[in-house]
């Protein structure tokens, strides 16, 4: 018994040993960071503190000038108004609209964007063929080509094929220019796995679908994470490819959103505006918080490496 404490104590301090140990007191340069990361986290929540403070404040609270104060009387009618009453030009159906928009957008652009980039990294890793990596270069080049030099080429093919100003021609405008990083990703991925693997599948008979299907992409968890993570928040944030491409009928949130605040009926309602705006960054914030350590994950277990 008191030998099998001993080795847990052991264990204990090696663990302790393998951590670090806590610093004891706090030193200038210690300090120094703190007040430095707590500075950075006050810039950037404050904003959206007075986002949220002003959404739940009635109009004549707003006009008082208090910007920092706590509503003395707390409402939701900013939200309800911002969700299904809000005014984008004519139209006063609020920003739900463009909610539904963008989940239809958002879908199937994620899920062909992420499954192509996983198809090009694999076949990129271990199907190359003649001039692979040249191509893969002229791939990547397109990730940092600025998207407006881009628009009036697109606008004049896509015209001529009759997919513009469709949800056709806005999934498809989202993929093409999420094919670039999501190959990236998912190429220096596959470059980390072992290749026997992979030789361990051809002995057996496997093809190009079938490696894939079953033995790359049940390992390739930890990076679709952070693919799925950076496609939605790129399609969802989007408002300049949804303004050009999607047309009156499928314009995101964002746009929505660029609508109801410019559109001035009377007294500018600032409070539905804020509400308008938290609504439109609900679903990025969501997944960053429901997914974030997963993300991290996905980048330590090879987003980087190549």
């Amino acid at each position: 018994m008191t030998s099998a404490v001993a080795s847990a104590a052991d264990r204990a301090r090696g663990t302790i040993a393998a951590r670090g140990r806590k610093p004891r007191r706090l030193s200038a340069g210690r300090i120094g960071l703190y007040a430095f990361l707590a500075s950075a986290a006050l810039f950037f929540l404050l904003p959206a503190w007075i986002m949220l403070l002003t959404s739940l404040k009635p109009m004549e609270e707003i006009r008082a000038g208090t910007i920092f104060a706590l509503p003395l009387a707390p409402t939701l009618e900013p939200w309800v108004a911002a969700w299904s009453s809000a005014c984008t030009g004519l139209t006063c159906e609020g920003i739900s609209v463009g909610f539904w928009n963008s989940v239809r957008i958002l879908v199937p652009s994620v899920v062909l964007s992420v499954l192509l980039g996983a198809l090009n990294g694999y076949a990129l890793s271990f199907w190359p063929v003649r001039g692979a990596n040249v191509l893969f270069a002229i791939l990547l080049a397109g990730a940092f080509v600025p998207y407006q030099v881009f628009l009036y080429p697109l606008v004049r093919m896509f015209s001529s094929v009759g997919i513009y100003n469709s949800l056709a021609g806005i999934v498809l405008v989202h993929v093409i220019f999420g094919m670039p990083i999501m190959t990236l990703l998912f190429r220096n991925f596959y470059a980390s796995l072992p290749r026997e693997l992979f030789n361990a599948a051809r002995v057996d008979g496997g093809g190009f679908f079938t490696i894939f299907l079953r033995v790359m992409l049940p390992m390739s968890t930890p990076i679709l994470v952070v693919a799925v993570i950076l496609q939605v928040t790129g399609v969802w944030n989007d408002f300049i490819l949804g303004l050009t491409f999607a047309g009156r009928e499928n314009l995101p949130m964002t746009v929505q959103l660029n609508n109801i605040v410019n559109s001035t009926h009377g007294v500018r309602l600032y409070n539905v505006d804020m509400a308008a705006t938290i609504l439109t960054g609900l679903v990025p914030l969501a997944i960053y918080f429901v997914t974030g350590r997963w993300f991290v994950r996905g980048i330590a277990a090879g987003a980087v490496k190549g």
